[in-house]
């Protein structure tokens, strides 16, 4: 049996591998999408005060430690049993939404742009940041990098830092912001709207105009038939910060809408020998193994499971590119991964409007930041829309409230099982006897998990990691038949 082996997998946040094995006649037999390393968040986090674990968390992850660290405030507000004011709930969201724009313009420019922009079959040394901004020119270049800059700068004001913020604690947050910063915050986000309707126009041009482009995503190689969950505000709307969870199943039916705290009741998870990740799935469906349809217990979190979970987005410019993106594809649910490149591009239109509304909000710069907790502490459930899918955080404390237990449900966890059937099926799809291997072809393979912006360095952790990508082809002996290297 040969084997092909694509480790590290590439343009991602943190660290995978692909084991492809093919039949005597050439054909792939089966893939492994490993996690080979293991998480430990959740031992060293039991027996912190409570209110430290929200700043320990966010060390999860560079990329993304605001979803951390609100998930966990939010756990750290229900542990305590306090509700924060209005200013500090609006101030979170706020952060929150700044980080989502800046997160989305990361994943869109240089992680999936590449495979659009510069094409799924171009030469590896152009397939990258640098290409694209070649391709589209420096001045685009430089507003990405503005992006960036004006989504760190309004994390900083409010959160303190620029990346790992640490004002959220129990009952509110540790300072307010003055007049001046919200008109510089708005500033930013006026220009942040601008420029998530020019990567709209951009992604219109380039990848929906471009015929090639349609017939991938709209092609059986990235589909799969699977349930969707996102977090929906009370008009059924998408809501990145607060709300209660929706899951709709593989022909839009809405299955369930929960609180956060009685997500125990409806997510389980699996696990395999093979990786140190876990399998989530639907409880109340059952682990019915790596496949999709209504009676499997599978399910997708993701950019396009929240717009297939919700009934619409809560801002009008991302409404009407709601509207757009189902017209265009033929109504809900899309079940098209690639699709999830366009939906991630109207939240970050929706991020940038609801930045600009909260930025408004005349209470947003009032000093009743924080509610003092007054109760003994027992245990709490948080819970956020991290770019990569619903992330929860549940914490366990004594009457001190020292951690006795943590548990996280994290963004990319919720996609193991998904990533591992998209990455299945890609493989399958491609690679065929006597096909050669390419390293297009493997690029292709990684797109189905690119989709999905994993973020392996947020569902585990790892000191090492290395480059450049290689792949070894074997024959059926074990003999080493094919040597492929990737540099990026």
């Amino acid at each position: 049996m040969q084997r092909i082996t694509i480790d590290p997998i590439t343009r991602l946040e943190g660290h995978g591998k692909i084991e492809i094995f093919l039949d005597p006649e050439g054909n792939v037999a089966n893939t492994y999408f490993q996690i080979p390393e293991l998480r430990g968040f959740e031992r060293f986090c039991v027996g912190r005060p409570v209110e430290e674990v929200p700043i320990l968390t966010n060390r999860i992850c560079g990329v993304c430690p605001e979803a951390h660290h609100l998930a966990g405030a939010k756990a750290a507000d229900a542990v305590y049993h306090v509700d924060p004011p209005r200013t500090a709930k609006l101030l979170r969201e706020l952060m929150y939404s700044a980080f989502y724009f800046t997160d989305h313009t990361t994943h869109f420019y240089a992680l999936a742009g590449p495979d659009f922009v510069m094409g799924p079959d171009a030469p590896v040394d152009q397939r990258n940041i640098l290409g694209v901004i070649h391709k589209v020119g420096l001045e685009i270049g430089a507003q990405v990098i503005q992006a960036r800059k004006y989504g760190h700068r309004t994390v900083e004001i409010i959160g303190g830092r620029k990346v790992h913020p640490c004002t959220s604690i129990p009952g509110g947050l540790t300072k307010g912001i003055t007049s001046d910063e919200r008109r510089e915050i708005a500033g930013m986000g006026q220009w942040a709207v601008n420029f998530a309707r020019f990567s709209l126009n951009l992604f219109t041009d380039i990848v929906l105009g471009n015929p090639d482009y349609v017939n991938l995503i709209l092609g059986d190689i990235y589909t799969h038939h699977t349930y969707y969950m996102g977090t929906v505000d009370d008009n059924m709307h998408v809501n990145f910060y607060d709300g209660r969870i929706s899951v709709v199943d593989p022909n839009g039916r809405r299955v369930a809408l929960y609180n956060p705290a009685d997500y125990l009741d409806y997510i389980a998870e699996h696990v395999e020998p093979w990786t140190y990740l876990k399998f989530p799935y639907l409880k109340k469906i059952g682990w019915k193994g790596l496949v999709d349809g209504v009676d499997s217990g599978v399910y997708v979190a993701s950019p396009l499971s929240r717009l297939n979970a919700s009934e619409g987005m809560a801002t009008p410019l991302a409404q009407a590119e709601y509207e757009r993106f189902y017209a265009t594809l033929g109504g809900k649910p899309v079940h098209q991964r690639l699709a999830t490149h366009w939906a991630r591009l109207i939240e970050l239109l929706y991020a940038a409007e609801r930045w600009v509304e909260l930025a408004a909000d005349p209470e947003i710069i009032s000093d009743n930041f924080r509610t003092l907790p007054t109760e003994k502490p027992t245990e709490g459930v948080g819970c956020v829309e991290a770019p990569r899918g619903t992330l929860t955080h549940h914490y366990w404390t004594d009457e001190r409230g020292i951690t006795t237990r943590v548990n996280l449900i994290v963004g990319t966890t919720n996609n193991y099982a998904p990533i591992a059937m998209s990455v299945q099926k890609a493989a399958s799809s491609l690679i065929k006897r006597g096909t050669p291997i390419t390293e297009g072809l493997l690029n292709r393979v990684e797109m189905a998990f690119r989709a999905y912006d994993p973020c392996f360095g947020c569902a585990t952790h790892t000191l090492p990691g290395q480059m450049p990508l290689e792949v070894t082809i074997y024959n059926a002996s074990g003999d080493a038949l094919q040597v492929l290297k990737q540099c990026c």
